[in-house]
């Protein structure tokens, strides 16, 4: 479904991800962990085809295009979506009629019941003093309506207290159930309600580790991102 191959990206001269690879077949759901400025919102922009991160080098495949030079929009249209994890505030423009630009009114009452949204917050403008919880419901929301084929949540789980990531994690484990998307976290919640493939560290804007979800979290847990680099180093 999308790989990643080799890929070197840079932003205003100064690279980001150096020669990184990274495959999520059709059907499963990958986990990515980092520490601070390591090359995971990189990685998304990258995806994305944000014009301000060139890639200099490597390819990115999806659905088996190459959609390395593809216009953003374009990669959405061929259905990749992705949840921002701090998504702007946007005036004049109600949380409603982007909805209705992807979904049916009664696939939008359905998930806005799913996610405990009031149904006065669809009437509003986007994350327009909406609250933590609600400007992190509302970004998915919008994913799950767009229906793609590759989903991307960054930070579902961060800033969001007990109740709302229960909400949250099990909207996107349900939506992702069969199907293909890649998570970012540095808490690790979102594993308790997603079920998840496989996991990589990006250290230094490479995959310096892959493997079981829960092995990983819980060494990174124990020994902190050192594990990592230390197996980074090895490679090297």
């Amino acid at each position: 479904m999308l790989r990643v191959e080799n890929l070197v990206v840079e932003v205003a001269g100064r690279r980001i991800l150096n020669g990184l690879n990274l495959e999520i077949p059709a059907g499963e759901v990958h986990v990515i962990f980092g520490p601070n400025g390591s090359g995971k919102s990189s990685l998304i922009m990258a995806i994305l085809g944000h014009p301000a991160y060139r890639v200099t080098g490597g390819r990115i495949l999806f659905d088996g295009r190459d959609i390395t030079g593809m216009p953003a929009d374009t990669r959405v249209r061929l259905g990749i979506g992705v949840a921002h994890q701090t998504p702007p505030a946007i005036r004049g423009v109600k949380l409603k009629s982007i909805l209705q630009r992807l979904a049916d009114e009664e696939s939008i009452l359905g998930l806005a019941r799913s996610m405990n949204l009031q149904h006065e917050l669809l009437e509003r403008d986007i994350n327009v003093g909406f609250s933590g919880g609600e400007v992190k419901r509302s970004e998915i929301m919008q994913v799950i309506a767009q229906n793609p084929k590759f989903a991307i949540f960054d930070e579902p789980d961060s800033g969001v207290d007990i109740e709302n990531l229960r909400v949250i994690g099990r909207l996107i484990g349900d939506f992702l159930r069969g199907r293909s998307g890649l998570l970012i976290t540095h808490t690790g919640h979102i594993l308790q309600h997603v079920d998840v493939h496989e996991a990589h560290v990006i250290i230094n804007g490479t995959i310096a580790c892959s493997g079981d979800p829960w092995r990983v979290f819980n060494q990174i847990t124990r020994n902190g991102y050192r594990w990592c680099e230390r197996c980074l180093e090895k490679r090297c």
